[in-house]
Order: structure tokens, then C-alpha cells, then sequence
């Protein structure tokens, strides 16, 4: 079986007969280790050229060995025409041969994002109305979803080349979580309690923007979405189920709609909304390791589905990938597998977060070969 065959058989009411290993959050595995994976230069990462894309994309499944890829969204036909990437001594541009525009790119910082605004404790911009929501959230996805001006091609490339052996992925956010980037920690924790109409109507917008997100992924090739649910173990059972339970199932609807499967991955702990987690309609649960004060025993998340939903294994990324030794790693691999054999075999070897920027290649990939020779 390859990657897909796997990953398609674990979703499927029988599971699978040999179980798959993937890395959750590829796209920061590939920034922080991009000289372990590819001889080229850093900005080819960004470069509007399609062969050049599918190639290092390539190259990176094939050192990882894993069983999925995100699927990506690419250049337009208008970039692809205009938009050249300048390398002059250490500095790289980006310049647009229609506009005349030139922009200085800048290389990705390892364990960050250079340039990327985080959400504080008190942003400065606080939308308090609906129509200030409207004004922050701009839908990019309309119409054809990316086809009709190329956005897709990519996409149809590496999927007619080497991405057929592999499960293709897409990603949305969820709609409460999404709130935090707008409001920040302390805006999204209090609006439930002060402003809980206008939390209604912003977790609403962003399920239509996933929703719009989800479609894309559907004309791109994906045959399913990883749904990221952060910080919902702050807040109560009733609030989750209130404020953020209805619009995930809008968004997992919509992916039953259109043929694909939903990952929906639940950070921190658990304890107490178990029920909501099997409930939210994904067709996957993935949780984290134990850390934080907590503790996620992997055979106690296959008791409590049983078989119900596809589940992801939470192999410690720090202190069994990057920190262990080889016969602990291996341990726990078959570990998770046999926890994930009582789940009917509806079971995929997954990392509870991303990898560490000290974990080498060579780690990441032993993990990924260890899983196919143990899951047989």
C-alpha cells in the first residue's frame, strides 16, 4: 500500500492493515530545517515557477518518508507572467516586470516567523461591532475557488506527478480559535462573557471563511483538511459547546458535503469535553502529548473512541523524538500502534506537535520508517 492507499483504508470502516505515519505542521518542519533538506536556495520556496515548486516539493516528501503532504496553493498565471525572484549578492527581490513593483524578501527565521504579527494580550485595533469584523476578516477565496486565473495548477501538477502515492492535505482554522488573532487572548476570553452576540457573529464569519477555505482545498485535489482548535481547553465545557461546537460542524458538514474527511486537531487537555470532541462531527481526533500539567495517554484516547473516529497518534516530539534514544523511540511507536490496533485500526502514527528545530532529518525520518516497519 502507499501513503494514500494507508491513510484512505484508516478512514474507512475497516481501518487499515498497515498503519501510516505522518508530522503534523510540515510547513514548519520544512522552515526550520531547509539545509537538511534541500541543496537549493532558501527562496525557491516562494518562487512563482511551477516546475521549480513541484521539484523541491518533491525532494522534501521523499527525505521525510512520510504519508501525506499539505497540497499547496500556487502562483496565479498573472504572477507566473510578471514576477521574477532576483538573487543580488545575500539580498533577494521580488520583482513584478508589469508594475514595476521590486520587494525585498526575507529569509524564514528558524523556530518563527520574521515579520508576522502575533496576537497580544491587547491589540491595537479591537473590532466591537459587526461590521468592524467584516472589515477585518477579507474572504480571498470567491468564485472559482483559484482554477480559472491558475491558482490550482500547481496543485494539479504536483497531484499528476508525485503526489499521487501520497494522501494530500488542506488546513482551516477554527472559528472560535480565529477569534484570538482578532481580539487576542484577553478580548476572545472576556467577549464570551460581555459581547457573547458579537462572538456569535464573528465565530460565524470565520466558519464561512473555512468553509470557503475547505472549498478551495475540494478544487485543488485534497482529500481532507487538518482543523485547527487552539486554546478551547481554556475555556468551559458549556462555552465550547455554545460558541464553538455549531460552527465546527458547519465546517466538517461542508467537508462530508464535498467529499473529503476532517482532522480536527484539539490542543491541551481533554478532560471534560470528550463528549464534544467525538461530537463535533471531524472524522479524525488529534490531541497532544502530555505536557502542561496533563496527561494524554493514547491508550485511553482509543478507549474512550472506540473506533467511532479515526485517531491520531501523539508521539512526544520533544521528549521521545528529539530527546530519547532509538529503543525508546521504537517502543513507543509500537506502543501507539497497538493502542491504535484497538481502535479497529482506525489509526494514524502522528507526533502530538510540531517537530523541534534540534531534531535532525535523520530522527524524523527513522520515525517515519520505524512506523511502516512496525505497523504491519
Amino acid at each position: 500500500m502507499n501513503g494514500r492507499d494507508k491513510i484512505l483504508a484508516a478512514f474507512s470502516p475497516e481501518g487499515t492493515p498497515e498503519i501510516p505515519a505522518v508530522i503534523c505542521y510540515e510547513d514548519i518542519f520544512i522552515r526550520d530545517h531547509w539545509t537538511q533538506l534541500s541543496n537549493r536556495p532558501w527562496w525557491v520556496r516562494v518562487t512563482p515557477d511551477i516546475e521549480t515548486q513541484s521539484a523541491w516539493r518533491r525532494e522534501v516528501e521523499e527525505a521525510i518518508g512520510q504519508d501525506w503532504f499539505l497540497l499547496p496553493e500556487g502562483a496565479s498565471y498573472a504572477e507566473r507572467a510578471h514576477v521574477t525572484l532576483v538573487a543580488q549578492g545575500s539580498q533577494v527581490y521580488r520583482f513584478n516586470r508589469h508594475t514595476g513593483e521590486t520587494q525585498r524578501l526575507a529569509s524564514p527565521q528558524v523556530s518563527g516567523w520574521s515579520g508576522r504579527e502575533v496576537a497580544s494580550v491587547h491589540p491595537a485595533q479591537l473590532p466591537q461591532t459587526p461590521e468592524e469584523v467584516d472589515a477585518w476578516l477579507i474572504d480571498p477565496h470567491t468564485g472559482d475557488y483559484g482554477l480559472a486565473d491558475g491558482r490550482g495548477d500547481l496543485a494539479q501538477h504536483i497531484l499528476g506527478d508525485w503526489g499521487a502515492a501520497r494522501f494530500p492535505l488542506g488546513y482551516v482554522a477554527g472559528p472560535l480559535w480565529t477569534c484570538y488573532y482578532m481580539w487576542g487572548f484577553e478580548g476572545m476570553m472576556t467577549h464570551l462573557i460581555d459581547k457573547p452576540a458579537l462572538v456569535h457573529y464573528a465565530a460565524q464569519r470565520f466558519a464561512e471563511y473555512s468553509i470557503g477555505q475547505v472549498r478551495a482545498a475540494a478544487r485543488l485535489g485534497a482529500l481532507g483538511v487538518w482543523i485547527e482548535d487552539c486554546m478551547m481547553d481554556m475555556i468551559s465545557p458549556q462555552h465550547y459547546r455554545t460558541f464553538n461546537l455549531p460552527y465546527l460542524r458547519q465546517i466538517t458538514d461542508e467537508l462530508h458535503a464535498v467529499g473529503m474527511v476532517g482532522i480536527h486537531y484539539f490542543c491541551g487537555n481533554p478532560a471534560g469535553k470528550w463528549d464534544l470532541l467525538i461530537d463535533t462531527g471531524a472524522d479524525a481526533l488529534a490531541l497532544e502529548e502530555s505536557k502542561k500539567g496533563f496527561t494524554i495517554d493514547i491508550a485511553d484516547v482509543a478507549e474512550r473512541v472506540n473506533g467511532r473516529m479515526v485517531v491520531l497518534g501523539n508521539l512526544d516530539s520533544v521528549g521521545i523524538l528529539e530527546q530519547a534514544d532509538d529503543d525508546t523511540l521504537r517502543a513507543e511507536i509500537a506502543r501507539q500502534i497497538a493502542a491504535g490496533r484497538r481502535n479497529r485500526s482506525r489509526f494514524i502514527m502522528s507526533l502530538g506537535s510540531p517537530v523541534t528545530p534540534d531534531t535532525p532529518l535523520a530522527r524524523v525520518r527513522h520515525y517515519c520508517d520505524l512506523t511502516h516497519q512496525l505497523g504491519v
